[in-house]
C-alpha cells in the first residue's frame, strides 16, 4: 500500500510539473511537442501591472493546439483557467489587440472582452483588460482562451509577435516623463520676485531637510533575475505631501511592477554606519558630490539584523522602492499591483 501511493504521489507530481495527462504520467509516458514556439513577445502585451507570466507553461499549451493533442490541452487548459489568468490575458491579448474583428464564430465572452484588448494595446496599458480576465467565471475564461488559442494554432504566432513588438517599439518612442513645472515659474513670469532659500544665503541656520517631503523607510529583501539575494529599502510617506507625485517630482525612478530591477544610479547614497551597523540616510549627490535631495534621514540610530547588514555589506547596492502607504510589506505588494511603485538601484556608502 505504501509503495502504491508513493507511486500516485510521485504520478500526481510529474504530472502537474509536465503537463501531461496523469494516467500518461503514471504510465511513465508523459511527451512535448516540439519544437516548442517562440513566445518571447508574450510579455510585451500590456496584460495589467507587470503581472509575471508563465512562458513555458504558454507554449507548452499552444504547442499541444498546434498538434491537435487532445489530451495535453485537457490538461493545460484548466491549469491556465484556474491558476494562470496573467497568461491567460496575455495570450488573449497578442490575438484581439491586433486583430481588428473578432470574427463570427468568437464567443459572447470574447466579443466582449475583445475592445478591452484593442485599448490596452494602443494605451500601453493592461490593468482593465486584466481586471475583466480576473473577474470572469471560468466558463466565461475558458472560451475566451479557447478563441485566443484558435488563432495560434494556425501558425499565426510569429504574425501575432510582431504586431506586439511594434506597439511595444512605438511606446518605446514616447517622450521621456517630463518633470512638473515649478509653480514659482508663473510668478516669475508675472513680474513678482521670487527667492530661494540659496538666494536669501541662511547658511546653515535652516535645514532644508524638514522643509521638503520626506519619508520613512523599512529594510526587506529580494532576488535578482539570476537568482542572487539583493537587499531591499521601502519608502512611505512621513509628511503630508509626500507620494509618488512627490518622488516623481524630484526623482527619475523607473515605474517597477516588483518584477525585473530597475536601472542603477550611483548618484543615490544609501549611507550606512558600520561601528553600529546602522543606516543613517538617503540622498542623492550632485556632480560635486554634494547633496541635493535627501529622501530620509534616520531619526534615531537602530542597529541592523546582522544576517541582513552581512548582504548590504556584500551586495553593495540596495534596492530602493517606494511610496507604501504605510510599513508593511502587504502595502508593498498592493502599490506594486495598482502600478504605483517607483524604484532605483542604489549605491550603499560605508562609513
Amino acid at each position: 500500500m505504501v509503495k502504491k501511493h508513493g507511486k500516485k504521489q510521485r504520478a500526481k507530481k510529474r504530472a502537474q510539473r509536465t503537463g501531461a495527462a496523469y494516467s500518461s504520467a503514471a504510465a511513465g509516458t508523459t511527451h512535448t511537442h516540439t519544437p516548442l514556439p517562440d513566445l518571447s513577445a508574450l510579455p510585451l502585451v500590456p496584460h495589467g501591472s507587470w503581472r509575471v507570466l508563465d512562458l513555458d507553461l504558454a507554449a507548452r499549451l499552444v504547442a499541444a493546439c498546434r498538434a491537435g493533442c487532445q489530451p495535453c490541452q485537457q490538461t493545460l487548459i484548466p491549469k491556465v483557467v484556474k491558476e494562470d489568468r496573467a497568461t491567460l490575458a496575455a495570450l488573449a491579448g497578442a490575438v484581439y489587440g491586433a486583430v481588428p474583428t473578432v470574427g463570427f464564430v468568437a464567443s459572447d465572452a470574447t466579443r466582449q472582452w475583445a475592445p478591452l484588448a484593442r485599448t490596452a494595446m494602443q494605451a500601453g496599458t493592461g490593468d482593465e483588460a486584466f481586471a475583466a480576465v480576473e473577474a470572469m467565471d471560468e466558463t466565461a475564461a475558458a472560451a475566451l482562451l479557447d478563441d485566443a488559442l484558435d488563432h495560434w494554432a494556425m501558425g499565426d504566432g510569429p504574425v501575432l509577435a510582431e504586431a506586439v513588438r511594434k506597439v511595444a517599439e512605438k511606446a518605446a518612442e514616447a517622450p521621456p516623463r517630463r518633470r512638473p513645472a515649478d509653480p514659482m515659474d508663473a510668478f516669475r513670469a508675472a513680474g513678482i520676485d521670487v527667492f530661494t532659500l540659496d538666494d536669501l544665503d541662511l547658511g546653515d541656520d535652516v535645514d532644508a531637510y524638514h522643509l521638503a517631503e520626506n519619508y520613512g523607510v523599512f529594510v526587506g529583501q529580494t532576488t535578482t533575475p539570476d537568482g542572487q539575494p539583493l537587499p531591499m529599502l521601502t519608502l512611505y510617506p512621513e509628511s503630508e505631501g509626500a507620494g509618488i507625485e512627490d518622488l516623481e517630482a524630484r526623482t527619475d525612478w523607473e515605474h517597477w511592477g516588483l518584477h525585473g530591477m530597475p536601472n542603477v544610479d550611483p548618484s543615490w547614497r544609501l549611507r550606512a554606519t558600520i561601528a553600529d551597523r546602522s543606516l543613517s540616510g538617503l540622498v542623492h549627490v550632485d556632480d560635486d558630490g554634494q547633496d541635493d535631495i535627501e529622501l530620509w534621514r534616520a531619526a534615531q540610530t537602530v542597529s541592523l539584523p546582522a544576517d541582513w547588514w552581512s548582504l548590504l555589506d556584500r551586495a553593495q547596492h540596495v534596492l530602493v522602492v517606494g511610496p507604501v502607504k504605510e510599513a508593511d510589506h502587504q502595502a508593498l505588494q498592493a502599490a506594486g499591483d495598482a502600478g504605483e511603485l517607483l524604484a532605483v538601484i542604489a549605491r550603499v556608502s560605508f562609513h
